[in-house]
């Protein structure tokens, strides 16, 4: 079963790297967002730290949103999703090596490029290491919920807003408890509280997700 989760995870990596296009649209796209915000607010830098952890958390859900309705929708339509799903293994493992392998396409991307935006926004050295621990903890909880959303819309017309509007309240926790670190670590009073918080979400997501995913995807194919 490990084997077949690698072999997932190593096969949307290669396709990913086959199409850079679709991967770069959403860094840039992150980027593009973030970087306007200073124009449009002005330069002061309390008014951009105040508001950084809140806009670079709501630009990289954005971005992970995306990327989402391709998540299977590419496999769904030449048919290598029908035969992994009529494969021995679980399909909980296929929809569980399809979120960690959109993480590490789009979710790592975002962690490196955060630092520099936060400098764009005046913010600290430690709140730019707590943004960092945030969206390490939190970016896989924005690809597990994402997987669950693709694969109800899977097959759908329409599905890309219809994903968007079952996607987007679940999103809430995640964005609130990440973004509070950051205001918590300028405030001086310390991160642990929602930084615990996040992990703990993160971690119910990653035990929950896969199963309600691999359960949608079995009712999308038939």
């Amino acid at each position: 079963m490990l084997r077949f989760l690698i072999a997932v995870i190593r096969r949307d990596l290669k396709l990913a790297a086959r199409r850079k296009g679709d991967w770069l649209t959403s860094q840039f796209f992150f980027v593009m967002v973030v970087s306007m915000f200073p124009l449009g607010i002005g330069p002061d830098p309390a008014m951009l730290s105040k508001v950084a952890g809140g806009v670079l958390w709501v630009a990289a859900l954005l971005a992970a949103l995306l990327s989402l309705s391709r998540l299977f929708a590419d496999d769904h339509r030449d048919g290598s999703l029908e035969q992994m799903l009529l494969s021995p293994n679980p399909p909980v493992l296929l929809a569980l090596g399809k979120a960690l392998a959109h993480w590490l396409i789009y979710g790592i991307p975002l962690l490196l490029i955060a630092p520099v935006l936060g400098v764009q926004f005046a913010l600290p050295g430690d709140a730019i290491g707590v943004l960092m621990l945030s969206l390490l903890v939190g970016t896989p909880v924005l690809s597990l919920l994402g997987s669950v959303g693709a694969a109800l819309t899977l097959g759908l017309r329409g599905g890309g807003v219809l994903l968007t509007l079952l996607i987007l309240p679940l999103y809430v926790p995640a964005l609130i408890f990440g973004a509070g670190a950051v205001d918590a670590t300028l405030a001086g009073v310390g991160a642990e509280a929602n930084l615990s918080l996040l992990a703990a979400f993160m971690v119910m997501t990653l035990l929950v997700s896969p199963w309600v995913a691999a359960a949608a995807l079995r009712v999308s194919i038939e």
